[in-house]
């Protein structure tokens, strides 16, 4: 990589992701950036699971997004319930045609697509336990400098928990 040439802040996709759902990452991102949390996606959680995006606010608030880009990947996905044991709040971003009477009321829910997102609500809030925020709170730290330094040094070696 030359010096004129910049590496990726957010990381390659997996090819997991469908273009829909990552079309819908772009929009919750950029609304939660407007919100001033700062955003990492796919946090490795101390569950083993990982938050599709996992945002802080100012005041040290952690919500985590779970992106459903179909009706299908909704109902064959469960593992979103587990989140709650790892955020203030859980929300579900989904594209704007999606049948949002089928997600959980007390979950929050935002409509983005590659453009941007509205946020219809923001869910029943969970307070973290303070060894629980700790932990997540270090997560958060870990990956988001890990990532700023394989952006400067993308040969850096040592970083396992991103």
């Amino acid at each position: 990589m030359n010096r004129n040439q910049s590496a990726p802040i957010v990381p390659a996709a997996d090819r997991r992701q469908s273009e829909r759902a990552l079309a819908i990452a772009r929009g919750a991102t950029r609304l939660l950036a407007a919100m001033d949390f700062a955003v990492v996606p796919e946090l490795a959680l101390p569950s083993g699971r990982r938050a599709d995006l996992t945002a802080l606010s100012r005041k040290g608030t952690l919500w985590i997004v779970e992106i459903k880009s179909s009706v299908e990947d909704f109902r064959a996905d469960r593992k979103w319930s587990d989140y709650r044991a790892h955020a203030d709040r859980v929300l579900f971003a989904v594209a704007p045609d999606f049948p949002a009477d089928l997600l959980p009321e007390d979950a929050g829910l935002i409509l983005a697509d590659a453009h941007g997102a509205d946020l219809m609500r923001e869910g029943e809030a969970f307070a973290l336990s303070a060894p629980t925020r700790k932990v997540m709170m270090l997560r958060f730290a870990r990956a988001a400098a890990g990532r700023m330094t394989l952006l400067c040094d993308p040969q850096a070696r040592g970083l396992t928990d991103l």
